[in-house]
C-alpha cells in the first residue's frame, strides 16, 4: 500500500490551529491542495518535505507549498507544540501582484532549495507579536472577528514576507536527502508534461532502472510513478481553477489519455473533475 494520501480540504480562505500532541507515533507522507505554514514551537521533529529532511529548532517556520508531499518524524515522545496555518491557493493568488506579492515567501523558500526558515530572534520580531495576534483573537466572538482575522492574517503574512525579505533569517539546509534524488525530484517538477517513465528518468541521470525506483521509495517513502501522478493531478487541478478546460488541463498535465485522468482523479478527489468545479464555484474565497 502506498505510504502517502491526500489529507483535509480547505473551505476557508485560511485556517488556524495551535496544537500540542504527544506519542503520535508514525505519520504517513500525505499532500494537500492548500498551502501551510507551520511554526514548529516545541518537540525532537525533523521535517521530510519532496525528499528532504529538516532537522527543526523551536521557532522553525516550515512552508509546504500545495501538491507538496510532507510528513513530520518524531525522534522521542517529548511534546510537538506547534501552531498550523493553512491558506487556499485561491486566496493566496488575490494578494500575489508585484508589490505585495504575498506568496513570495513560498516562492523564496523554494529557491533556496529550502523549506525552513529560521529568524534569529523569532520571539523579539514582528512575526511572533502578528501570530500572537491571531492565535489569542482564535474563537472568539466579537462584533466581525472573522473579518478582524482577516486582517490580521494579512497582517502576519506581511510580516512573514517582510521577514523573508530581510538579512535576519537563515535558510535552513538539509543533510539527509541525497542530492541526486533532489536532482531528480526537480526535474519531474519541471517535466511534466513530457515522457516521465522510469526508464526515460533513469537514462536522463544514467542510473539503472532498480537503483532509481530503489533509491527514491527508500529516501522519499514513495514510488516514483505515484509521486508522478500527484504531481500531474495537482498541476492538472491548477489548470482547471484557471479556466483551462479539463479536457486540455490533463493534456497539459502530462497524462497519456483523459482516462487516465480520470480514473486517478477520481481516486484521488473522490469526485469527477467536472463536479469538483462546480462544488468549488460555489465556494466563496
Amino acid at each position: 500500500m502506498d505510504r502517502y494520501s491526500k489529507k483535509g480540504y480547505l473551505y476557508d480562505n485560511f485556517k488556524i490551529f495551535h496544537l500540542v500532541d504527544s506519542n503520535l507515533g508514525e505519520i504517513d507522507f500525505h499532500y494537500h491542495d492548500f498551502h501551510k505554514v507551520l511554526i514548529h514551537l516545541s518537540g525532537n521533529t525533523s521535517y521530510s518535505i519532496e525528499g528532504q529532511t529538516f532537522d527543526l529548532q523551536a521557532d522553525d517556520i516550515v512552508f509546504v507549498s500545495a501538491g507538496e508531499v510532507h510528513r513530520p518524524i518524531f525522534h522521542d515522545d517529548s511534546p510537538y507544540e506547534r501552531i498550523i496555518i493553512y491558506i487556499s491557493k485561491e486566496f493566496l493568488a488575490e494578494y500575489s501582484r508585484e508589490g505585495n506579492d504575498l506568496s513570495y515567501c513560498f516562492r523564496n523558500a523554494m529557491e533556496k532549495g529550502s523549506h525552513v526558515l529560521r529568524l534569529h530572534s523569532f520571539k523579539n520580531s514582528k512575526v511572533a507579536a502578528a501570530v500572537g495576534k491571531l492565535t489569542a483573537n482564535l474563537g472568539r466572538d466579537d462584533y466581525a472577528n472573522e473579518l478582524f482575522m482577516q486582517v490580521l492574517f494579512l497582517e502576519f503574512m506581511i510580516e512573514l514576507n517582510r521577514a523573508a525579505i530581510s538579512d535576519e533569517v537563515e535558510y535552513i539546509s538539509t543533510n539527509y536527502a541525497g542530492s541526486k534524488i533532489g536532482e531528480i525530484i526537480h526535474y519531474i517538477n519541471e517535466h511534466l508534461a513530457e515522457d516521465l517513465s522510469v526508464d526515460a528518468i533513469a537514462g536522463e541521470f544514467f542510473l539503472s532502472r532498480y537503483y532509481l525506483m530503489h533509491t527514491f521509495k527508500n529516501e522519499t517513502g514513495y514510488t516514483i510513478g505515484n509521486y508522478i501522478t500527484i504531481k500531474r493531478l495537482s498541476m492538472a487541478q491548477s489548470l482547471i481553477n484557471s479556466g483551462v478546460a479539463i479536457v486540455e488541463a490533463a493534456e497539459q498535465a502530462g497524462f497519456g489519455t483523459y482516462s487516465t485522468f480520470l480514473r486517478a482523479y477520481k481516486k484521488t478527489y473522490g469526485t469527477s473533475p467536472k463536479k469538483k468545479a462546480m462544488s468549488q464555484a460555489s465556494l466563496s474565497f
